[in-house]
C-alpha cells in the first residue's frame, strides 16, 4: 500500500520564514496545509510578507523584502510553537512595536532562553513571567555578537536565532550546550544554506568546562536569496502509518521520503526494525512490512527523534518484552506533558508503565478498551489510533485535534484499509 503523507511541518514553517527573509519571490511546492502551518503563514503575513496560495494550496509564493519587518504588528501564534520561537527574532531584526501571543497552552511553553538571548543582542522585550507569551518586542535591528545558549529545553530557540542572523548587523556566534533534537538543528542549517546563508557549524573536541557537550555555530550577515523548494513528506507523521504496518502485518510505502531526507525522524524506522519489522529505504521511498509479533527487550534513546517516541510507546504493549525510551524529558514541554500523557493513557488501557523525568518503560500487556485523553495533542491522538488497530474499543476524546498537522489522518487510515479509532 502507498500512503499519502502531507508535507513536513518543520520544513514548511522554516521555508516560510526563510522566504520571508529573502529579497524576492520564493515558491514552496507541496507545503503542509494544517492548523499549525496556516497559523505560521498568517503570522508571516501579519509581519508584512505577502503569501499567495494556489487555489489547491499546492504552491505558496512568498515575496520577501530582504530585511526585517517594519511598522509593528500584533501576531497571533495560535498553538504553533515554531511561530512563537522563530518569528520574534525575525521581527527583532526590523523596526517597530510587535506583540506576540498565542493559545493558553502555548503561553506556558518556555521562551526564556530565546528572550534572554534577544535582549543581549539589543532587542527590548517585555515577556510574561518565565519569559513566555504574551511578548512585547520593541525592534530596532539586532547587532549580532557572541552568545551562549542552553539547548536543553528546545532546539527551536537556537533555530530561531540562527535564521534571523543573516539579517543582523554583525556576525553571530552561538555556543550551545546540552542540545536536544539535534536533527532539527541540522535541518535548519541545511535550509538556511539552501536559501543562500553562510553558516559554519563546529563541534569542538571534548566537553565544555561544566562537562556538557558544546557546539558552536557562526553565521555571517548578508541576507538570503529566493529559492524554489519542494517540501518532502513529514517523517514524524509517517511514523503512524509505518507503525500501523508493523502492528498489523501489512506493508506500507511512503514515497518521497528516502535516503536523502532532511528529517531526522525517519530514523524511527530503525526502531521498528529492532521490533522485527522489515524495513527498506531507497533513494525515493521508505517501506515497512510487519512480519509477526513485535519484539521488545531493549532501551532506546529517542532524544533526537522525540516526536516519534509516542508512536513507539503506544505500540510497545504489543511487544514480547519491556521497552524503555529515554532522553525525552524535553517532551514534557510540548503541546502536552507527553511523557505523563502517554503513561496516563497506557495505564487506562491496563498497561503497566514506569516513568522518570526523561524516560518511560512500557511492559507487555493485553490492552483493554479505554477512552484516550488527547490533551489537545495531535501526536497523542495519532499514536493511540495505531494501538486502536489492535485493540477494539479504544476511543479518542478529541479526534479532531489531528488537524494541527494532519487534517486527513483518519481518512488516510481508512483509505489504507485500516480500521480507525472512533471518537468517544
Amino acid at each position: 500500500m502507498t500512503a499519502h503523507i502531507p508535507g513536513s511541518k518543520s520544513i514548511t514553517n522554516r521555508a516560510l520564514l526563510l522566504a520571508a527573509c529573502a529579497a524576492g519571490t520564493s515558491r514552496l511546492r507541496s507545503p503542509l496545509v494544517s492548523d499549525d502551518t496556516r497559523a505560521f503563514r498568517d503570522a508571516v503575513v501579519a509581519l508584512g510578507t505577502p503569501v499567495a496560495a494556489a487555489p489547491d494550496d499546492a504552491v505558496w509564493e512568498v515575496t520577501g523584502s530582504g530585511r526585517g519587518p517594519v511598522g509593528g504588528a500584533e501576531v497571533w501564534c495560535a498553538d504553533a510553537g515554531t511561530a512563537a520561537r522563530f518569528l520574534p527574532p525575525f521581527a527583532a531584526t526590523g523596526h517597530g512595536e510587535y506583540l506576540f501571543d498565542g493559545s493558553d497552552r502555548l503561553r506556558v511553553r518556555p521562551l526564556g532562553p530565546l528572550t534572554e538571548a534577544l535582549a543581549r543582542l539589543g532587542a527590548r522585550i517585555t515577556a510574561a513571567p518565565g519569559g513566555g507569551l504574551p511578548l512585547n518586542l520593541a525592534a530596532d535591528g539586532l547587532r549580532g555578537g557572541e552568545l551562549t545558549l542552553d539547548g536543553t529545553l528546545s532546539s527551536q530557540h537556537l533555530s530561531g536565532l540562527l535564521m534571523a542572523a543573516p539579517l543582523m548587523r554583525t556576525p553571530l556566534t552561538v555556543r550551545v550546550r546540552g542540545l536536544v533534537s539535534r536533527p532539527y538543528l541540522d535541518l535548519t542549517v541545511a535550509l538556511m544554506r539552501r536559501f543562500g546563508a553562510r553558516v559554519r557549524h563546529e563541534t569542538p573536541a571534548g566537553p565544555a568546562a561544566d562537562g556538557t557537550a558544546e557546539e558552536v555555530l557562526h553565521v555571517t550577515p548578508g541576507g538570503y536569496r529566493p529559492a524554489d523548494l519542494t517540501v518532502e513528506p513529514d517523517a514524524s507523521t509517517a511514523s503512524y502509518v509505518l507503525a500501523a504496518a508493523a502492528v498489523t502485518g501489512r506493508s506500507v510505502t511512503v514515497p518521497g521520503l528516502g535516503r536523502g531526507s532532511l528529517q531526522g525522524d525517519l530514523r524511527f524506522v530503525e526502531v521498528l526494525r529492532r521490533m522485527g519489522s522489515r524495513v527498506e529505504i531507497t533513494d525515493t521511498a521508505t517501506t515497512v512490512t510487519g512480519t509477526g509479533p513485535l519484539r521488545g527487550g531493549f532501551d532506546v534513546d529517542m532524544g533526537d527523534i522525540s516526536d516519534t517516541f509516542m508512536t513507539l510507546a503506544a505500540i510497545a504493549p504489543l511487544a514480547d518484552a519491556p521497552v524503555t525510551v529515554h532522553g525525552v524529558g524535553h517532551a514534557r514541554l510540548k503541546e502536552s506533558d507527553r511523557v505523563a500523557a502517554v503513561a496516563e493513557n497506557l495505564r487506562a488501557c491496563g498497561v503497566r508503565t514506569d516513568s522518570g523525568r526523561d524516560r518511560l518503560t512500557v511492559h507487555p500487556a493485553a490492552p483493554r478498551p479505554a477512552r484516550i485523553a488527547c490533551h489537545r495533542d495531535h501526536r497523542i491522538a495519532m499514536a493511540f489510533s495505531v494501538l486502536g488497530l489492535r485493540v477494539p474499543g479504544i476511543t479518542l476524546d478529541d479526534p479532531g485535534c489531528v488537524t494541527k498537522t494532519f487534517p486527513g489522518f483518519h481518512g488516510e487510515l481508512r483509505r489504507l484499509g485500516f480500521a480507525t479509532t472512533p471518537p468517544a
